[in-house]
């Protein structure tokens, strides 16, 4: 167990320091998914994780429009905007990691696994 966590918090800090894209909406709202009473807000680590994406949706034909987003920022910013448990899914639908909505992942203000969790960050 002590090895996965410590591949775990390696992943965590890689992402951290990564540029991702992240597909958003003509508002420029992220894509995002829920599952298991999670909202996951959907990263890649490049265009063609996108795009292997979009396929496997049958949308490869359309134009996917994306922002450029620093992981940490995705985690400290982005997480507590939301309002409800989230956390972020890099490379959904391939192999890829989910960061979930718990302390040491993202701000403590919104981890369900912190007592007195409100859904804004403090």
């Amino acid at each position: 167990m002590a090895r996965v966590r410590r591949e775990f918090a390696v992943r965590l800090g890689e992402f951290r320091r990564t540029a991702v894209l992240v597909p958003v909406d003509e508002r420029g709202v992220p894509l995002t998914g829920d599952h298991g009473g999670v909202r996951w807000i959907f990263a890649f680590s490049g265009e063609a994780a996108l795009a292997r994406y979009a396929l496997a949706r049958g949308e490869g034909d359309r134009v996917w429009a994306y922002q450029g987003w620093l992981g940490a920022r995705l985690l400290d910013a982005a997480v507590p905007a939301v309002g409800v448990p989230c956390g972020v899914a890099l490379d959904v639908g391939g192999a890829g990691v989910l960061f979930p909505p718990v302390a040491g992942v993202v701000p403590d203000g919104v981890a369900v696994d912190v007592a007195g969790w409100r859904g804004v960050a403090k």
